[in-house]
């Protein structure tokens, strides 16, 4: 509105002594548009990258929402006991489990766009059920339950399509300034989505605030439609399910790095999900926070993403991709272990809101390396099966994590679980830096050759 308004003006000044005075303007306003505008070679200029960018963006600023007002709900409106936090966790992983692998065989069958758009709208049902329960007065903990299987059901399935698709979308040599790009845009709904959350918790209630995630996943699917991508896929003629599977499984076991990338990253996943279960009860029990003020305090956690988003491909030109990856472990694990040790009144907070923004940022550079190190090792016909294969082998620790968390959560104490959690972060961290396979891993490889099955 503004620019239109100084256009009219401009427009409506005299001729003579008007080319004059707007001559300056003019000059700063183009000296502002060379300053904001892309490089010639930015992947935002890419239509198709564009697209999922856009995506990301709106997924995320709802996906903050729901990781806010779903557990918000358990604990404050059904006053959820720690182990009932860690079923509501563990239900989100269970379909990793259940379907990673057949999902990875069928999906290199398929084409995933499609894939992809059909789970953000089955996501946007799932999420808009919690309110649509609350009005129907039959909202419990088993309810949940089922929308966080449902929620770990397309994020096994359409969340692996979504990969595979950036990466027929960006070329390889990439793929870490894409993931960096992509975490950019989810950072930046970290900042500012958990503040808005707590306000609409207050005014509305958890449950109802769930339906702005639900249009916000719709309006990233009518933007997902738009994208554009080639996909080579194999005649059903050559399909064989068991074959196939097995041809994924020998391609990531055969691969030393992506191993040390399982093994690294699943014990990551067991601490973060420990974590996670008791930190909103920490946050709301523990500290007296809140839900307005746990959002407040959750824009840490943005600000640590956004920062880490804007460095993490320059870190990891510096420092190595697998290095880098394993100070990310580190960072997340040291935010653990000081919201554990320092647990009452202001300074309690304090820290809180300081394990957040640790978080953001060790698990930016962890996880953004993870997924380039992966993809740029796998031949494009076994995209599918490797990251089915390697979701299934990361987050297979994550529901023993989720379920330990809630159990130390009753016996030993909401913060003595942090503690335990950031301590075995730090021996893990420890211990993978003694693999020379991720110390050495400085350069994204080339695709390995494929495996017979």
């Amino acid at each position: 509105m503004r620019s239109k308004e100084r256009s009219r003006g401009t427009a409506n000044a005299a001729p003579t002594s008007g080319a004059r005075l707007t001559t300056p303007s003019k000059g700063w306003a183009k000296a502002v548009r060379q300053r904001l505008a892309l490089p010639a070679n930015d992947l935002l200029r890419d239509a198709a990258y564009c697209r999922l960018f856009t995506s990301v963006l709106f997924s995320s600023f709802g996906g903050q929402i729901t990781l806010l007002a779903l557990p918000l709900t358990a604990a404050l409106m059904l006053r959820a006991s720690p182990t009932q936090m860690g079923w509501l966790t563990a239900m989100e992983i269970v379909p990793f489990v259940l379907f990673s692998l057949p999902a990875g065989v069928w999906l290199d069958r398929v084409r995933k766009l499609p894939v992809y758009i059909g789970g953000e709208l089955t996501l946007a049902l799932a999420v808009a059920s919690v309110p649509l329960a609350l009005w129907l007065d039959v909202l419990t903990m088993p309810w949940l339950y089922g929308v966080a299987f449902a929620i770990g059901v397309v994020a096994t399935v359409a969340g692996s399509a979504g990969q595979v698709v950036l990466t027929l979308a960006v070329p390889r040599e990439r793929l870490v300034e894409a993931h960096s790009k992509n975490t950019l845009a989810s950072s930046a709904a970290e900042v500012v989505g958990p503040g808005i959350a707590g306000v609409l918790v207050r005014l509305f209630g958890a449950p109802v605030t769930l339906l702005a995630d639900a249009l916000m996943l719709l309006f990233s699917a009518i933007v997902l439609r738009g994208v554009r991508v080639k996909e080579a896929l194999r005649p059903t003629s050559e399909a064989h399910f068991g074959r196939d599977l097995k041809q994924g499984a020998r391609f990531v076991v055969g691969q030393p790095l992506l191993v040390a990338l399982a093994c690294a990253m699943g014990g990551w996943q067991f601490c973060q999900n420990a974590a996670v279960v008791v930190q909103i009860l920490h946050a709301t029990r523990d500290l007296g926070l809140s839900a307005q003020a746990v959002g407040l305090c959750y824009v840490g956690l943005g600000l640590g993403t956004v920062g880490a988003s804007a460095v993490s491909d320059r870190l990891s030109a510096r420092w190595g991709s697998g290095p880098t990856l394993l100070i990310g472990i580190a960072i997340c694990a040291a935010g653990w272990l000081m919201a554990g040790l320092v647990n009452r009144g202001t300074p309690g907070i304090v820290t809180f809101t300081a394990m957040l923004l640790l978080y953001g940022v060790g698990s930016v550079l962890a996880y953004v390396n993870f997924l380039a190190l992966r993809q740029a090792v796998t031949p494009a016909p076994l995209l599918g099966r490797m990251t089915s294969t390697m979701r299934w082998l990361v987050l297979l620790p994550a529901g023993p994590g989720a379920l330990i968390g809630g159990w130390l959560g009753d016996r030993a104490g909401l913060h003595a679980t942090l503690i335990m959690v950031g301590v075995i972060g730090l021996a893990l961290a420890a211990l993978a830096a003694r693999s020379p396979t991720l110390r050495n891993a400085r350069q994204l490889p080339e695709p390995a050759p494929e495996v017979s099955a």
